[in-house]
C-alpha cells in the first residue's frame, strides 16, 4: 500500500460546502489534510492543475448484485473479490453486497461467504449486505423467483444476521405482507434500514410502514404499485413522504428521463440515492447470463428475462451520475449527495461520503464531462484511466 499521496490543484467537491480548488494529502489510508495549498512531499504526487478535474468522495453503491461475471449469490470469495475489483473503474469505492430471493440455504451460504470476506487493497470496500427479498410481494416480484418468496420472520432474520456477522444493513420488504409491520419495527429498533420495495402496498399502507420505522424505498418506480390519481400507491407515497430516502436507477431504461427528473424535483438531492442494481453482466459483452438460476438476455443497454422483465441493470455509477445531471442540471454538491453522502449518512458512516481530514481516503477523480480519470480506495490508487 502506498504510504502517502498528494493531489494538487484539484477542485474538491462536497455535499454541504461550496467546491474549492486545493490540495489533498493522504496518509495510511486516511485523508490527513485538505487545504488550498500544502507544501509537503508524498510518495505519489498527482498534479491536477489545469486539467479541470474534480475530486468527489468515492461513490457508494448500496444496491448492486454483481459485476464482471460475478454475483453476490455465487457465495464464493472469488465472486466478491471480482465485484470489488471491478467497481473502482466507475468511481465506486464501497458497496453493499446485494442478495436476492432464493432458498434459505442459498441465502445462508451467501451470507456465510460475506462474513468471511475482506477486500484487497485497491478494491472497493464491502460495507455490508442489502437483503433484497425474500420478504416481498409475489405480485411485484419482477426478476425475483416467486417460488422462494417467504413471509417476514424475525427468527429467520436473526439467524441470517448471525451468519453474516451482523453485516445486514438494509432489508427490502413489502409492508403489506404478513408479519411485515412488526418485522419493520424490529429492524428499525436494531438499527437496520427497512426499505419498501417489490411491494403492491397502498398509499396508506406505506404511511403505516413509515410510522413503524420504514425509512427507505428500493429502486423507485420499479416493481411497486404505480401512481394513480385515486390510488397513489407506493410511488405516490415514496414521492410524498419526507421521511423516506429513495433509491433511483438512473439508466433511462428502468426510469424514463422525465421520471428521473420528477424524483429529483419532488424529493430533492438530499433524499435521493443513486444505485446501479447491476447484475453480473455489467462490464461484459452482450449475451446470455444467469441471475438466480434464470437466463438473462443482456444487450449493450439492458438485461431482461425471457418474458421481458428487466433483470437488474448493467449501469455504472458514473453513468448514473451523468444521466441525472443531463436531465436536472443539478449542482456538483447535489451529485456528491446522491452518489455518496446520503448513503454514508444512512449507514451511519461519518468517515465516508466526504473529503475532509480524518475521512477514509476514498476519492473518485472525474473530468469536466464526469468521466472517471482515477479512483483511490482507502489510500490506494485502484484505477487510473489509460
Amino acid at each position: 500500500m502506498t504510504h502517502s499521496v498528494l493531489i494538487s490543484g484539484i477542485t474538491i467537491a462536497d455535499a454541504m460546502e461550496e467546491s474549492f480548488t486545493g490540495d489533498i494529502l493522504i496518509e495510511n489510508g486516511k485523508i490527513s489534510r485538505v487545504a488550498e495549498k500544502l507544501d509537503v512531499e508524498a510518495d505519489v504526487q498527482i498534479e491536477a492543475s489545469g486539467k479541470n478535474w474534480t475530486a468527489f468522495p468515492g461513490f457508494i453503491d448500496i444496491h448492486i448484485h454483481g459485476a464482471a461475471g460475478h454475483d453476490a449469490m455465487d457465495a464464493t470469495p472469488e465472486a466478491l473479490a471480482g465485484i470489488a475489483g471491478a467497481l473502482p473503474k466507475e468511481g465506486t469505492t464501497s458497496f453493499l453486497a446485494t442478495t436476492m430471493t432464493q432458498s434459505d440455504e442459498a441465502i445462508s451460504e451467501a451470507l456465510d461467504n460475506i462474513r468471511a470476506f475482506h477486500a484487497h487493497d485497491g478494491h472497493a470496500e464491502m460495507l455490508g449486505v442489502h437483503l433484497e427479498g425474500p420478504f416481498i410481494s409475489a405480485k411485484r416480484a419482477g426478476a425475483q423467483p416467486v417460488e422462494h418468496i417467504a413471509e417476514a420472520s424475525c427468527p429467520l432474520f436473526r439467524e441470517w444476521q448471525n451468519k453474516s456477522g451482523s453485516q445486514i444493513r438494509l432489508v427490502t420488504i413489502a409492508p403489506e405482507t404478513a408479519n411485515a409491520l412488526a418485522f419493520i419495527n424490529k429492524l428499525s429498533e436494531d438499527g437496520v434500514i427497512a426499505s419498501i420495495g417489490h411491494s403492491d402496498a397502498t398509499f396508506e399502507e406505506v404511511q403505516t410502514a413509515v410510522r413503524s420505522g420504514a425509512s427507505h424505498v428500493t429502486h423507485l418506480y420499479n416493481q411497486m404499485s404505480p401512481f394513480h390519481h385515486r390510488n397513489p400507491g407506493v410511488v405516490g407515497a415514496a414521492l410524498m413522504e419526507d421521511e423516506l430516502m429513495v433509491e433511483l436507477i438512473a439508466d433511462f431504461i428502468h426510469s424514463h428521463p422525465a421520471s428521473v427528473e420528477l424524483a429529483y424535483r419532488q424529493k430533492g438531492a438530499e433524499r435521493l440515492v443513486l444505485i446501479t442494481d447491476a447484475m453480473r453482466a455489467k462490464g461484459l459483452p452482450a449475451g446470455v447470463y444467469d441471475l438466480g438460476g434464470q437466463d438473462v438476455q443482456v444487450t449493450n443497454k439492458d438485461a431482461r428475462l425471457a418474458a421481458g422483465n428487466l433483470a437488474g441493470s448493467i449501469l455504472t455509477m458514473d453513468g448514473a451520475m451523468r444521466n441525472i445531471q443531463s436531465v436536472t442540471n443539478c449542482s456538483v454538491n447535489e451529485l456528491v449527495a446522491m452518489t455518496s453522502f446520503n448513503a454514508a449518512n444512512e449507514l451511519g458512516l461519518a468517515h465516508k461520503g466526504k473529503i475532509a481530514s480524518g475521512a477514509d481516503a476514498d476519492i473518485a477523480i472525474l473530468d469536466q464531462d464526469l468521466n472517471v480519470q482515477l479512483t483511490i480506495c482507502r489510500g490506494t490508487i485502484a484505477y487510473r484511466k489509460e
